[in-house]
């Protein structure tokens, strides 16, 4: 078992390198299943989920070379099997994402019901809705999905909530399907607009992704040889942010989009921090005790769910009581427990959380119990006075490639162990 050993506190200071966004790179891997060519995909997050992804699509037939740590070619014309590994696809959320592709390519596919962090309720109802209006016939039985469809047709969906993966997955489920799909009360979230960019860039015909409506124009193929760069992860560039803030410090974050991180730097800034844009870099530096802060997160523009925790220790030593509501996930707060270990003083009931700001945090052994919890339990470690054991590193490296690298980098004495 490995764990990470962070001794505290350390003011973090420096500069730090954004890799590509997780949550869009886990969609244009399978996205890839459409193309009838050979594409090169840079700016690769090197994370557990994409090389779990990289063995599924190899398993099922692709050819997939990693030019550098970062960059892979991927030839997926020789595909041969409908049915991915099921344990493979059990392990984490975004395998659903193939169900859309192989629907779009081959008209069938059987995965194992998807994994991930366990943040309460996850359905995929929306998912199915959108693949049976398209003309697929979907059955969930005995941990597994099977879709088939005959022939793809266009239609017009409209998603009852706002889901990113459903938007995503009807979306790569239409692109070769005849006619003009339209999804209503789509997601806007950036790597919605990444995925659509990769799609066109291979040949699609999507129109409005970042918006509420989003139009696909069913075309014949897409074609391969072109390159593309996933777009930076607003959410490590966030959570660099939040620990320059939890830790006094001072930090440059570099080869990010501002814009996509409006909302967590309105945040910063009310809670008392500074913010520098820069366009392509931002930077965040702040040496006193926040002030005290209301937060709800929000489906993109709004505040993400995936920085609530980093900020709920950020908040854990404001001067004041703020209050978290989570409208996204209704298990989000699991790491408010591991908080309190350390000496927050935090009440979390369903969907809410009340922090009572403290002065500091202290040092003690702790547990991820999802990827954006272990974020902020290294946060916390990094900002708390003695040595902070992090334990259940593997939500982590799901989402963060080499992140007590970069933390180290930046100063924090953070070490990874093997017991």
């Amino acid at each position: 078992m490995e764990k990470l050993i962070i001794t505290g506190p350390t003011p973090l200071k420096g500069e730090v390198e954004i890799n590509g966004a997780k949550n869009a790179a886990v969609a244009i891997l399978p996205a890839t299943l459409l193309i009838d060519g050979v594409c090169t995909i840079n700016n690769l997050p090197n994370i557990s989920d994409v090389q779990i992804l990289c063995k599924i699509l190899e398993e099922m037939g692709a050819k997939i070379t990693w030019n550098n740590n970062n960059e892979i070619t991927i030839d997926t014309r020789n595909i041969n099997k409908t049915q991915a590994p099921l344990d493979l696809t059990s392990k984490f959320r975004a395998s659903y994402y193939l169900i859309g592709a192989m629907l779009g390519r081959t008209g069938e596919i059987q995965v194992g019901m998807p994994g991930g962090c366990k943040l309460g309720a996850r359905p995929i109802d929306q998912h199915i809705k959108g693949f049976e209006l398209l003309g697929a016939d979907v059955i969930v039985e005995k941990g597994t999905i099977t879709a088939k469809a005959k022939c793809l047709h266009s239609n017009s969906i409209y998603m009852d909530i706002v889901s990113v993966g459903a938007t995503i997955n009807v979306m790569l489920a239409a692109v070769l399907a005849k006619g003009t799909t339209i999804i209503d009360n789509a997601a806007k979230e950036p790597h919605i607009v990444d995925v659509a960019n990769f799609l066109n860039t291979m040949g699609a015909d999507i129109r409005g992704a970042g918006t509420d409506v989003i139009k696909i124009n069913g075309v014949e193929k897409l074609h391969g040889d072109a390159t593309y760069s996933v777009v930076p992860d607003q959410i490590e560039a966030g959570t660099f942010m939040l620990a320059a803030m939890a830790s006094k410090g001072d930090v440059l974050i570099k080869n990010c989009i501002t814009k996509h991180l409006e909302s967590i730097t309105a945040k910063i800034v009310e809670i008392g921090g500074n913010v520098e844009d820069n366009g392509d870099s931002i930077r965040v530096w702040y040496n006193k005790r926040p002030n005290k802060s209301n937060i709800k997160t929000l489906p993109y523009p709004g505040f993400p769910t995936d920085l609530q925790p980093q900020m709920g220790v950020v908040l854990a030593t404001a001067n004041g009581t703020s209050i978290i509501n989570e409208s996204i996930w209704e298990s989000r707060f699991q790491y408010t427990a591991e908080l309190n270990k350390m000496g927050a003083n935090i009440t979390a009931q369903g969907k809410s959380a009340i922090f009572e700001g403290v002065d500091e945090l202290f040092g003690a052994p702790v547990y991820s119990t999802d990827l954006r919890a272990g974020a902020a339990l290294i946060i916390a470690g990094v900002s708390a006075n003695g040595i902070t054991e992090v334990y259940n590193l593997q939500y982590i490296d799901r989402g963060y490639e080499n992140i007590e690298e970069k933390f180290r980098k930046l100063g924090a004495n953070i070490q990874r162990i093997k017991e």
